[in-house]
């Protein structure tokens, strides 16, 4: 709300700011930040870290262009898979040359659990949790194992698939539900739930002086 961001802005009082949006927000934020602040908006024309050789490199989202600028500022010279857990999986791979080849997007956890239970008749909406069997032994434990256990494989199969073709590479790992899912992974990763603040702000120092 706009009444919040004033009242933080009211007392932290910062010199720069930058918006990361993946909605259609409200551009009243914008001339807010904009009044109280230097102000950048993350997009298209932003001044970056890296190179994006990929076939439309206006359509990259905020969030993934802010990962690879993390990957970048904290692995500089090195082949870089970036992992996003959010409302979709995004994989996001910078190579050495700190140029964003691109990656790939899945379905979320959250967006597995309500497919399930909005596309069936009687499959519930259940809670995350990292404790659970590998053989569900009812049906909140079923969908347990299926979602996170399968995404857990998903993720550690593509990191492998990324292992074939480039033999040395960090694995940074992010995101809100990234806890779930760090005791099932059987690769070593660089996990940080702030990474995309981390990058949000190498962005924001490239562009706010």
């Amino acid at each position: 709300h706009l009444e919040t961001m004033q009242a933080l802005l009211h007392e932290i009082k910062p010199d720069k700011t930058i918006l990361s949006s993946v909605i259609h927000h409200d551009k009243a934020i914008e001339t807010l930040l904009a009044a109280h602040s230097k102000f950048h908006l993350l997009g298209p024309n932003s001044l970056i870290d890296f190179t994006t050789p990929v076939g439309k490199p206006e359509t990259i989202g905020a969030d993934r262009l802010a990962l690879c600028s993390a990957a970048v500022d904290l692995f500089k010279g090195q082949h870089n898979l970036a992992i996003g857990l959010g409302t979709c999986i995004t994989y996001n791979f910078i190579n050495k040359y700190h140029e964003f080849l691109g990656g790939s997007i899945s379905p979320g956890m959250n967006m597995r659990f309500r497919a399930m239970h909005e596309q069936t008749a009687l499959l519930p909406l259940i809670e995350a949790q990292s404790q659970f069997p590998l053989v569900g032994y009812d049906t909140k434990t079923n969908l347990l194992s299926g979602v996170i256990l399968g995404m857990a494989k998903e993720i550690d199969g593509i990191i492998e698939a990324y292992g074939q073709k480039y033999s040395n590479f960090n694995v940074l790992l992010t995101g809100g539900d990234m806890p779930f899912f760090v005791p099932h992974l059987k690769n070593r990763i660089f996990a940080d739930p702030n990474l995309i603040f981390k990058g949000l702000y190498a962005i924001s120092e490239i562009n706010n002086g």
